[in-house]
């Protein structure tokens, strides 16, 4: 996952809107989200090559995300898959403090991430190349593929984007949010972090979706979950070089609820 942006209680009736882009190389094999038959309160995408997941929630009101956070100068050969630390969070029972402190001690074996986990107690974010373990305030929030809210072109653009959105329209029309995370434009090249890949590499990523021939968008999701915790679940997946996509579509109430 390398863009999650989201609205965290401040929308009427939404208390949280997220829309998120799932960027990956076109060979490593994907299974599309889904309520496998062996977790039926599970639903998330499954990465086919190392297990695990990007993004995923639970009908008894669980969720979490990650990212990479980019840094090829400290890459750790053989670490474990970071899609792991989804899974086994909605597999398990620990609220998001609890699982922090589980994996705390051992995060540094895994290459930098950003994890965003939610239930009743709150939406949490934790990072083991930066910032730690803190508490999501209410608002407009971006992370891609550093710490949450670092202020990169794409995350800036993302925000700013889907904020003028939601602040029109209090029954959003998912089209509208997957037309921002259509967006192809790139910043100018001053702009760009420099994360130690070069300019050609800083460049392809930069923008909210990404295209070239063998990276690129593999997936964007849009999470809507309402005030009664009835939660809408919209994965697009794309089909590499064909301009086409499959569509997945989930409605549940989750029981107990995040909000």
């Amino acid at each position: 996952m390398c863009l999650i942006l989201f609205s965290y209680r401040s929308h009427p009736v939404y208390p949280l809107i997220l829309a998120a882009n799932r960027d990956e190389f076109y060979e490593r094999p994907t299974a599309q989200a889904s309520f496998p038959e062996e977790t039926p309160d599970i639903l998330a995408g499954r990465d086919l090559k190392d297990g695990g997941t990007w993004l995923g929630i639970t009908k008894t009101g669980r969720m979490a995300a990650i990212t990479n956070f980019r840094d090829i100068r400290n890459l750790k050969d053989n670490a474990p898959s970071r899609g792991k630390l989804v899974s086994e969070f909605l597999h398990g029972n620990e609220n998001p403090a609890e699982y922090i402190q589980n994996i705390r001690q051992s995060s540094d074996r895994y290459n930098g991430f950003s994890l965003i986990l939610g239930d009743r107690n709150g939406f949490f974010c934790f990072s083991n190349a930066g910032n730690g373990f803190h508490e999501i305030s209410p608002g407009m929030h971006g992370l891609s593929n550093h710490l949450l809210d670092t202020p990169w072109p794409k995350v800036k653009h993302g925000r700013k984007l889907l904020d003028s959105l939601i602040s029109k329209h209090q029954n959003l029309l998912q089209d509208e949010i997957f037309h921002i995370l259509a967006d192809t434009s790139r910043p100018d090249d001053s702009h760009f972090p420099d994360t130690g890949i070069g300019l050609e590499w800083e460049r392809l990523l930069s923008s909210i979706f990404i295209q070239s021939e063998i990276y690129g968008t593999r997936s964007s999701t849009i999470i809507l979950i309402d005030k009664e915790n009835d939660v809408t679940f919209t994965e697009r997946t794309f089909i590499s070089g064909a301009g086409k996509y499959k569509v997945a579509e989930f409605r549940f109430r989750m029981n107990p609820g995040l909000f």
